[in-house]
């Protein structure tokens, strides 16, 4: 089981209000827990459980409940918008994984410091085992990436900022 559908799982779950769950699949064992307080967070906002703070997925969880409303305000607010106008942010389509090259060892489509045209690839975000191009929808100098090679991504989620020419 990956993080991703582990993620789809948990995001079900709350949705529909189940406290305990537990799945075997061969030789991987998977069992949820939650607190036994229901939470009125789950329903208004259910993608910010996705993201996981800390590396290691966790298998036992306990405290989703009480984390998304601090978590929330701050990855929806730009970090370059308040300091320099005009600048593009070029988000996810699409929930996945993000890759910043066409291949391991590759050098990345775009970094920062690049030029990018209108078009141009800047990164692959692979979703259900198809690669999708993230082509760059303004011309202009990449200012800001967000993104890390390998990261689970979610819809919205943004990559990339570009400055664009004049």
């Amino acid at each position: 089981m990956n993080q991703k559908e582990l993620k789809e799982l948990i995001e079900f779950l709350i949705e529909k209000d189940i406290a305990e769950f537990e799945l075997e699949r061969g030789d991987v064992k998977v069992r949820i827990k939650r607190a036994g307080e229901h939470t009125l967070h789950a329903h208004s906002e259910p993608r910010f459980f996705a993201v996981p703070p800390a590396p290691v997925p966790a298998v036992e969880i306990g405290a989703v409940p009480s984390v998304p409303a601090p978590a929330a305000a701050a990855p929806t607010a730009p970090v370059p918008a308040p300091t320099e106008e005009g600048l593009h942010i070029v988000k996810s389509p699409i929930v996945g994984t993000f890759y910043e090259a066409p291949s391991p060892g590759a050098p990345p489509f775009a970094k920062v410091g690049d030029t990018v045209e209108v078009g141009q690839v800047l990164c692959i975000v692979e979703a259900m085992k198809l690669l999708n191009e993230i082509e760059s929808d303004v011309a202009g100098e990449i200012v800001k990436k967000f993104a890390t090679n390998g990261q689970p991504i979610e819809y919205g989620q943004e990559l990339f900022v570009i400055r664009p020419k004049k």
